[in-house]
């Protein structure tokens, strides 16, 4: 069994969700962890978990990031975390997998499906073995007890009910 741990440095989590419902504003969360353990070559029995601060969401702007951290959103002062667990990588073809798994946000979890696209693996130049995956998903806040919602004076929602998830994960085999 392999044991693999992200490359904070090299990896990122963001999402994006509707402003006014003509934008997209994007956030993402600069302190995070996650560990894989496979023992087959194409990580089919892999076991994912991943955690982010919550407190660490960032959207480069201090005031929207403000509201994201209160009750409205994320209650960072409740839930610190977030969390996920695997339950399934499925390969679909080639590089393509499914990987399912529990979302905990705010105290709910719940089933997700991701999409995944591994990218390969290499040696850095200091001899790590590194491999790479794109992840892609989608889920609705409202799931996870994210109810804020404000509409304009045209009755249109200020913020989108859905969610995009965008992870770049680059993972390393631990000695």
């Amino acid at each position: 069994m392999a044991t693999y741990k992200i490359d904070p440095t090299h990896s990122e989590v963001t999402f994006k969700v509707k402003h006014l419902m003509i934008t997209n504003v994007t956030g993402n969360f600069t302190q995070f962890e996650a560990t894989m353990d496979s023992s087959k070559e194409d990580f089919t029995d892999a076991k994912i978990s991943f955690s982010a601060d919550v407190n660490s969401v960032t959207t480069h702007n201090e005031q929207r990031d403000g509201h994201l951290k209160t009750g409205d959103f994320f209650a960072v002062d409740q839930y610190p975390k977030l969390g996920f667990t695997s339950t399934a990588f499925e390969k679909k073809s080639g590089n393509e997998y499914k990987l399912r798994g529990d979302l905990t946000l705010r105290g709910v979890t719940k089933p997700v499906e991701l999409d995944v696209e591994y990218n390969g693996t290499t040696n850095d130049p200091y001899g790590q073995t590194k491999s790479g995956f794109e992840i892609n998903g989608k889920i609705d806040r409202k799931d996870f007890g994210m109810t804020f919602s404000a509409a304009t004076e045209a009755g249109g929602l200020v913020v989108g009910d859905e969610v995009k998830l965008h992870i770049q994960a680059q993972m390393v085999k631990q000695a």
